[in-house]
């Protein structure tokens, strides 16, 4: 057993383990120690400055889910942008649920999005569900501000699949969208250019959300679709 590994262990809480296999469905629930968040961000202010974090995120693939968990979290920290991209590259093959990917948001991307967005399109596309649903994580996290491209958002739009989690991020992505860049977001929703259960989730995540004015959210659910098509059920 490695150093993190059992820095793993020491902070594992069977209470919070419980929790963490009800919230994610697809994960081997003997795969998952309960490491809580806190305790697992202290590790990450840890283990950055000891030698054994390069080994670390060179063992692939992890045995426990809290080991890409705290894979994510290393490689969020990571300053160097070539490095970084490395590493996520390498480890994206290996994402096979929702916490480990939305757990990776690599900072330093946020200074390199003209560079990365060729990636972020290539991820978005991809046909295994988690590099899909990673792809557009990033476009939610860092082309929504300064770095808006109208042309992700379409690409955003025309995504379609059966899983749950990618239809999921693409609510999110709209969702949040609708609270950064108003007009540009309630356009694709107002044409209706989003799959039937997809569209109705984001108007719903919109509507839940703090960032968006009441006369939106009013506005948005007139919009909602009757004609409900069902998601895959994780």
């Amino acid at each position: 057993m490695g150093i993190m590994t059992e820095r793993l262990r020491e902070r594992a809480d069977p209470v919070y383990r419980e929790f963490m296999a009800g919230i994610l469905p697809t994960v081997d629930k003997s795969t998952i120690l309960g490491v809580r968040a806190p305790l697992m961000r202290e590790l990450v202010r840890e283990l950055r400055r000891l030698p054994g974090a390069e080994a670390f995120l060179a063992e692939l693939p992890h045995a426990y889910y809290d080991e890409n968990a705290l894979h994510a979290c290393l490689l969020r920290e990571e300053k160097d942008y070539a490095t970084c991209l490395e590493r996520v590259r390498a480890f994206l093959p290996f994402i096979d649920n929702w916490g480990v990917c939305d757990a990776l948001v690599p900072r330093v991307f946020a200074k390199h999005t003209g560079e990365l967005k060729p990636l972020v399109r290539e991820w978005a596309l991809d046909r295994r569900p988690y590099v899909c649903r990673f792809g557009l994580s990033m476009m939610m996290w860092f082309y929504l501000d300064g770095a808006f491209d109208p042309a992700l958002m379409d690409l955003a739009a025309s995504v379609r699949s059966d899983e749950y989690y990618v239809n999921m991020m693409i609510a999110w992505y709209f969702a949040t969208a609708l609270a950064k860049q108003e007009q540009a977001a309630l356009a694709v929703i107002e044409s209706r250019r989003l799959a039937v259960w997809t569209h109705n989730k984001a108007i719903q995540k919109a509507v839940e959300s703090r960032r968006i004015a009441p006369e939106l959210k009013a506005y948005l659910k007139t919009l909602r679709s009757r004609s409900e098509q069902r998601a895959a059920v994780p």
